[in-house]
């Protein structure tokens, strides 16, 4: 963990990575290395591939052919999982269960017994008054809070969050973009992916991908420049028509 702290390994790393589902391929030779501690934004369209690489980088999906690592760890890898979150577009979470029986049961997944960390877990995103609610009878935003809150309780070093503010009141996206530079500048690596281009200026990094292929990446200023646009939207149909990164 330290070498992946001094930036010795990165802490998430893609090596020509490849999916096909028979004649799709939806995710189509993407390589990259992403240090610790900051937060990336894959953005594309709706069917890109963005929720595909990232069940292969949890190791939650195979590759068809290339390698995912995390922390230095070949994915799949059931040991490495406890150092991983993973928050997916649709609510993970029990509506049979209330907020903090789910924190509790994710915790437990995880290897951790200890009620306060599901306590803790649900104080971050504001659930605390909710804790004996049964799941299915919290709103929309709220199921988003606590699905958010199961990623987290076991404090993980690299977290994965698949379309996290959809459906989500401004307000409450605020919040959690809030909460994701908190935690990265306490050394965590964030994943985000998003179809909406005005959260890109939120991550430090980001990669734009398109047809199952990172088509560019840099922070937002940088892909704007090489662009030569002020708006990230343009700049990204630009570098769709370019093709593939470099």
């Amino acid at each position: 963990m330290q070498t992946v702290a001094m930036g010795l390994v990165p802490a998430v790393q893609a090596i020509d990575l490849r999916k096909s589902f028979g004649e799709l391929h939806a995710v189509d030779g993407v390589s990259f290395e992403l240090a610790a501690g900051r937060i990336y934004g894959v953005l594309g369209p709706n069917g890109s591939g963005k929720t595909t690489l990232i069940r292969m980088l949890t190791g939650l999906g195979r590759p068809t052919a290339g390698e995912a690592r995390v922390l230095g760890v070949q994915m799949p890898s059931r040991t490495n999982l406890a150092r991983i979150g993973y928050m997916t577009q649709s609510d993970g979470i029990y509506p049979e269960l209330t907020a903090a029986e789910n924190a509790r049961f994710f915790g437990a997944m995880y290897g951790i017994r200890d009620p306060d960390a599901a306590e803790a877990a649900l104080a971050v995103v504001e659930l605390s008054d909710r804790a004996g609610a049964l799941a299915s009878q919290l709103s929309g935003g709220l199921r988003r809070r606590l699905s958010l809150a199961c990623a987290l309780v076991h404090r993980p070093p690299v977290l994965f969050l698949d379309e996290p503010t959809v459906g989500v009141d401004p307000a409450l996206r605020a919040q959690f973009w809030a909460y994701f530079h908190e935690l990265a500048r306490d050394g965590t690596t964030i994943v985000v992916s998003s179809h909406v281009m005005d959260e890109a200026d939120r991550c430090d990094e980001l990669l734009f991908m398109r047809a199952g292929r990172v088509i560019a990446q840099g922070s937002g200023g940088e892909l704007r420049a090489r662009a030569g646009t002020s708006d990230l939207e343009q700049a990204f149909l630009q570098f769709s028509a370019q093709g593939p990164a470099a």
